[in-house]
């Protein structure tokens, strides 16, 4: 779709009731697919590549606010007066814009491991604690460093295997960001604060937080539940930053709850 003088990558399946979906820093919409199948069975599932992301147009520099403009288009050009949002990590972050800046649009909205303000992204702020470690580590060594810290202590070989094959796959077909695309990302992520206009937000709203997320932790979750007037933690017990891989049964059912409800 062309929104906002770029080309978005934009997927639909199901039919019903609007969902739009969000992925996190440096992934796309491949990541959600388990999910995107399961909320399509009884909803219309939307979901976006961010700018500078997946099959979407990468412009050298972009912000968080323009995240949060190419959602609202895509709503305006498929002509969604409200939809359900859901965001993971990063497009919490986006989500949450959305909910602040248009609250009649947004009827109910899933933040999975969210926080409301960072002065870098959660994935700058781990990498610069280890920036000693990975001194002189090429970009695909330095991501499989990345992926490996956000599981929870107690998540299988298996799982973590999945994911580095998930990754692979990513590389092979060419969806893996640049060096100088990634660190237009995290620019994107600098400085944002939505603490103030949280209580704005009318939508019901899920927030779910992985037990041993090293990014954004269980006090991130509490307090933006503490902000939106009305909303609702759930804490995955046996997850990290990745509960979509780590807790996919729970999630998929506290999301269709929530959504159905």
């Amino acid at each position: 779709m062309q929104i906002n003088g770029l080309e978005l990558n934009v997927q639909h399946s199901g039919s019903g009731q609007p969902l739009l979906m969000l992925h996190g820093l440096s992934s796309d919409i491949t990541a959600m697919q388990p999910e995107i199948d399961a909320f399509s069975e009884q909803f219309h599932v939307i979901a976006i590549d961010s700018r500078g992301h997946g099959r979407s147009d990468r412009p050298a520099e972009y912000t968080l606010q323009d995240h949060i403009a190419d959602v609202i288009g895509v709503m305006d050009a498929l002509d969604l007066p409200t939809v359900f949002l859901m965001g993971s990590s990063m497009g919490s972050y986006v989500a949450q814009g959305v909910a602040a800046q248009q609250p009649q649009r947004v009827s109910k909205l899933v933040l999975v491991t969210p926080k409301a303000s960072g002065q870098t992204s959660s994935s700058a702020r781990l990498l610069a604690q280890h920036a000693a470690e990975l001194e002189g580590r090429s970009p695909e060594e330095v991501q499989a460093f990345l992926a490996d810290k956000l599981f929870a202590p107690t998540t299988s070989p298996e799982i973590k295997a999945v994911m580095a094959e998930s990754m692979q796959e990513h590389a092979e077909a060419g969806l893996t960001l640049t060096p100088a695309q990634y660190a237009a990302a995290n620019r994107a992520l600098e400085g944002f604060d939505f603490r103030s206009v949280l209580p704005h937000v009318t939508a019901q709203t899920l927030i779910l937080s992985g037990r041993y997320d090293p990014l954004n932790s269980v006090q991130d979750g509490e307090e933006i539940a503490r902000l939106i007037p009305g909303s609702r933690l759930e804490v995955l017990e046996h997850s990290g930053h990745l509960p979509s891989i780590e807790e996919p049964e729970r999630l998929h059912q506290l999301v269709l709850e929530f959504l159905r409800g």
